[in-house]
């Protein structure tokens, strides 16, 4: 009976590999790569010879299966194509089919976007929530984000390019300008850039500035035990509400966000004065 090794690779630079993986590599009977081409870059660099086989999200059935069978002959390497596999990629259900049919797991530690992203941006690293990547969709993306918008633990999301401005602009909308993030670009590579900064701050910098590589979002959680001032909950009325929320959904999402009670905004959201006695209609 094999084992399945679970095997972290570099996210980009080719030296943030382990000694242990290396021998794990070469020892194996086969490497289940999620992209052959990607990993062969890695093996060439380093003159490991071991056999792979393509595992990925659209593999057939009988792929798997066909490396259950390998298991039952030797050892199995599975690596994504960059950090460490079952973080958003199909390594979940192989590793699950292999405890069923009775192999050992191990796992090879390594490199990890989601924690490299979060030790360099400065935010709290005690508690935190890792989301894997946005939904694609801009409603099923607010929808997920409200459900977060009041967790005090720092929040952890993949990115891609083409949609980090609608993403950045949503986590304002829903999360309020001033949240504290940083975003991460294209860790341990030749142009690795980590920028922080309020979300307002970071959307207007990615409107200006064409995204380009890959992305890690690391974001503050909610501010427990304190509230957003008067201000920062009209203005964050506001902007749901020339987006088409109506009051009672607006103020709901804005309340979750801002310690504030439901009441409160609700009645900020049609323009009664708030605890300063300030009216929001001037504001419009």
């Amino acid at each position: 009976m094999g084992t399945l090794y679970l095997v972290s690779t570099p996210i980009g630079h080719l030296e943030d590999i382990t000694l242990r993986a290396l021998r794990v590599l070469r020892e194996a009977a086969l490497i289940a790569s999620e992209d052959t081409r990607q990993t062969r870059k890695l093996l060439s660099r380093y003159g490991v010879e071991t056999r792979q086989v393509s595992y990925h999200e659209h593999s057939p059935p009988s792929r798997l299966a066909a490396l259950l069978q390998a298991l039952e002959r030797g050892d199995v390497a599975l690596v994504s194509d960059a950090g460490t596999p079952g973080l958003s990629d199909p390594g979940y259900d192989l590793v699950r089919a292999a405890y069923e049919g009775g192999h050992d797991v191990r796992p090879v530690p390594g490199a990890s976007a989601a924690l490299a992203a979060l030790v360099a941006s400065g935010l709290p690293s005690d508690s935190f929530s890792f989301l894997g990547y946005l939904p694609r969709r801009r409603s099923e993306r607010r929808r997920r984000l409200e459900s977060v918008s009041s967790d005090p633990q720092t929040l952890i999301f993949f990115e891609v390019p083409h949609r980090l401005r609608s993403a950045l602009t949503d986590l304002e909308t829903i999360l309020g300008p001033e949240r504290q993030a940083a975003v991460c670009r294209e860790l341990t590579k030749v142009h690795e850039e980590t920028r922080r900064g309020s979300l307002a701050d970071l959307r207007r910098h990615f409107a200006a500035h064409e995204p380009r590589g890959e992305f890690t979002l690391v974001i503050a959680g909610a501010r427990a035990g304190q509230r957003w001032g008067e201000a920062e909950v009209r203005a964050a009325l506001r902007r749901r509400r020339q987006q088409g929320d109506s009051p009672s959904h607006a103020a709901r999402v804005v309340a979750e966000a801002s310690g504030w009670r439901r009441s409160e905004v609700y009645r900020l959201s049609l323009g009664e004065p708030g605890p300063s006695g300030r009216r929001s209609g001037g504001e419009r």
